[in-house]
């Protein structure tokens, strides 16, 4: 099968690549929107990763999320539904339903996506649901959690270098739950989607079977490290304090990153893998264990 896939030089790109190199034959397409472009895809299968990503650091221009999450993602999908490809893969994101979870997400909940980058992402979504496919093609959205993996650093790395420098976790006292998603996981979803006939086209969350806290990884990390976990447990409203210093000082913890380290965040995965009607073949803590071991290196 040739597949082109968007975006294959970044994190999840080059391993969906190699990943998929053993039975297919990759074409990578580098793109950037550009108004009124036409695509002429000689591919049986499309990928589409390329995209903006969360901006943390909050210097984006809001109309660059709207410009390379939608309106890229409008071209190439018009371009798909005229073109003799059978089958399109958006890499959409869970943050185009929610910022914050209260319980499970699952993929009936109303989206309500707070920041352009997921606003961007539900568009696309929306753009793509609304469209009437042409007999014999099949489309799939997909909703991953918090990727991960070997080469990819993020805020699990911060975790790394807090633990390996025999430092104590301050934010023992913030209780939660969230969802991961190994870049294996992740990988074998995309290749059973290409090559399995029967999985109907929709929407689809990825993660992990299970959620961990904040807590549990560092123990996870120490593990990894053979070094005893420290974690104290520090009032939540100083932490905080700290936070909101970090987003006018710059300083390694601010807001957002808090929030993303503390918030509660449970992904259902429920429906892919029932689609598949296969077992993942990474678990939560095996996977994040392969990636924190590749800090090492």
């Amino acid at each position: 099968m040739r597949i082109a896939i968007t975006g294959a030089t970044g994190f999840v790109g080059t391993n969906l690549r190699n990943y998929l190199l053993v039975s297919h034959d990759i074409e990578p397409m580098s793109m950037r929107f550009i108004s009124n472009q036409k695509f002429d895809l000689k591919a049986d299968a499309v990928i589409h990763l390329a995209g903006k990503a969360h901006d943390l650091k909050k210097v984006s221009n809001s109309i660059n999320y709207y410009e390379a999450n939608f309106e890229l993602t409008k071209q190439l999908f018009d371009a798909f539904l005229i073109s003799e490809a059978a089958i399109f893969i958006f890499m959409s994101t869970v943050k185009a339903v929610a910022d914050e979870v209260g319980g499970i997400l699952r993929e009936d909940d109303k989206p309500n996506p707070k920041t352009h980058y997921g606003i961007s992402k539900h568009q696309a979504e929306e753009y793509i649901l609304n469209k009437v496919l042409p007999e014999g093609k099949r489309v799939y959205i997909l909703r991953p959690c918090m990727i991960h993996g070997p080469g990819n650093k993020g805020n699990l790395n911060l975790l790394y270098q807090l633990v390996v420098k025999g430092l104590p976790w301050p934010l023992g006292a913030f209780e939660n739950q969230r969802s991961f998603l190994s870049i294996e996981n992740l990988c074998f979803v995309i290749k059973e989607l290409l090559e399995n006939t029967t999985i109907l086209s929709g929407v689809y969350q990825v993660a992990d079977d299970k959620s961990l806290s904040t807590n549990e990884l560092i123990e996870l990390l120490g593990t990894c490290l053979d070094k005893k976990s420290r974690i104290w447990s520090i009032p939540t409203s100083w932490i905080r304090g700290v936070a909101i210093m970090g987003d006018h000082l710059y300083l390694p913890l601010n807001s957002e990153r808090l929030q993303k380290l503390t918030e509660n965040y449970v992904v259902s995965n429920r429906k892919i893998v029932k689609a598949i009607g296969k077992a993942l073949p990474i678990s939560s803590k095996d996977g994040l264990m392969m990636t924190f071991e590749s800090f090492r290196k």
